[in-house]
């Protein structure tokens, strides 16, 4: 893939100014889950190696999750959630991301944290947040948490590119953040939504060389 986002140095990734968003990467979200999204496992193993490079790289980590708890969710939920179906309920195993993305020593979720706002620290460098809507950024301390720890560059990985994703790259682009589209770690990815993503400014790479290009990250 190529991108005017790799010369343009108002768009270029700043990679040692980089953090990892992996969005929605919950087990109600896979295939087998309550509310499976069509190949999300299937790009599972690329977001959990993304996910390694950044953490020998020693860059910020956040996992956005969804909780559906009460009335606070997408219109287009509430009638599906009005039956009592199981989507991410807090407390749940099903709203817990994925088991590959999960620290040995992390917690299970904090519901009440999250709910509130705060982010629950899950490493050294890596935490999990809440996000009420689909884009990260909606009525989150997101853009903050990132600005004080010097962030300039986020990578977007995760589940469904039409919907969270896609919303949650639209809000980093408006904030003047420079983003990277990991391209073989999005479920629902297809080759018109890169294009529509180049168009704002985002750069499509594959996990590959984004691991190789974050300073300190295990290159195999």
């Amino acid at each position: 893939m190529s991108s005017a986002a790799e010369t343009d140095p108002w768009l270029r990734p700043e990679w040692d100014k980089a953090a990892l968003l992996t969005i929605d990467v919950q087990v109600d979200f896979i295939e087998g889950g309550a509310n499976p999204v069509p190949g999300t496992a299937a790009v599972l193993p690329a977001v959990t190696e993304l996910l390694t490079a950044f953490r020998t790289a020693g860059r910020p980590v956040v996992h956005v999750v969804r909780l559906y708890d009460g009335a606070d969710v997408d219109l287009v939920r509430r009638g599906l959630l009005a039956t009592g179906a199981p989507i991410v309920r807090p407390g749940s195993p099903g709203a817990q991301p994925a088991a590959p993305l999960r620290p040995v020593t992390a917690p299970p979720l904090d519901p009440a944290m999250l709910l509130s706002g705060d982010f629950q620290q899950w490493g050294p460098a890596e935490w999990v947040m809440w996000k009420p809507r689909w884009g990260a950024f909606h009525r989150t301390d997101l853009e903050g948490f990132l600005r004080r720890r010097g962030v300039t560059t986020v990578v977007v990985a995760g589940c469904n590119f039409p919907n969270c994703p896609r919303a949650t790259i639209v809000q980093a682009s408006e904030r003047d953040l420079r983003v990277v589209l990991a391209a073989d770690a999005m479920s629902g990815l297809r080759d018109w939504h890169v294009a529509e993503t180049e168009g704002i400014g985002v750069l499509p790479l594959p996990v590959e060389a984004i691991a190789a290009a974050l300073p300190g990250a295990a290159v195999s």
